[in-house]
């Protein structure tokens, strides 16, 4: 898939991507998930929520290091937003980052449910930097994989899409750059509600291709299967 361009399709060409459009990312999505959900999955949350808000909002050297080798396939990458008590409540991180003399970060806290959690070699991950300020202290960092003080929780044994990991990360201590800081501190709600708008297009494409192959696979079933001697898809209730 990296050789064929497929997670860089809209990477700028500068840094090592194909520059296509939003529509070109629908259309690759869509007819992957159509082959293979999990696989979509994967792609989905490397293109859109990993890459995304570092193309957007990364700084020149974060671009260099983050984006190139996780658009060839060697790599992939995640996104650490949702915590076990806040679900999709992105303003109430609990998980913290603090500033130690303006050098580096210690980041504490357990993100769940993360998608390519396992595999990733590297996370977008949101932290409140300023509780006093709510949801407008909360900051985004790129923190690489693995690393001292990050350990992943257990893989979950999913209903579907089985073929793609998700699990916990969990922060004890963990000491990041000060370069980590993905934008500017405080604007981590801005970034992760940006990069989920975006990220929709990707989920809808998905859903579509799965769609498709489930019809497919319908069709084709009630070709070949007889009752009252001749295919099911004669009769009136199939076929509607």
């Amino acid at each position: 898939m990296g050789k064929l361009g497929l997670l860089s399709i809209e990477v700028p060409e500068a840094l090592g991507g194909v520059e296509l459009d939003s529509l070109a990312y629908a259309i690759a999505m869509e007819e992957i998930s159509r082959g293979c959900a999990s696989t979509g999955v994967i792609m989905s949350v490397n293109s859109s929520l990993f890459l995304g808000p570092l193309l957007k909002f990364g700084s020149s050297s974060q671009k260099q290091q983050f984006v190139q080798p996780f658009t060839t396939g060697e790599h992939i990458g995640c996104f650490a937003l949702s915590e076990p008590g806040n679900g999709s409540d992105a303003g109430a991180a609990s998980t913290t980052a603090h500033s130690i003399n303006g050098e580096s970060w210690i980041l504490n806290g357990t993100k769940a449910w993360i998608t390519n959690g396992y595999e990733a070699e590297a996370a977008i991950v949101f932290a409140t930097t300023d509780k006093s300020k709510m949801h407008k202290g909360i900051s985004a960092f790129v923190v690489p994989k693995p690393l001292k003080g990050l350990a992943l929780g257990k893989k979950e044994d999913k209903l579907g899409i089985r073929g793609s990991s998700t699990c916990s990360l969990i922060f004890e201590d963990c000491v990041l750059s000060k370069d980590s800081l993905l934008g500017e501190l405080g604007m981590g709600f801005k970034i992760a509600m940006m990069t989920l708008d975006a990220g929709r297009i990707g989920i809808a494409s998905q859903a579509l291709g799965i769609g498709q192959a489930a019809l497919d696979c319908a069709v084709e079933y009630s070709s070949k299967r007889n009752a009252f001697g001749a295919p099911i898809f004669k009769l009136q209730a199939i076929q509607v």
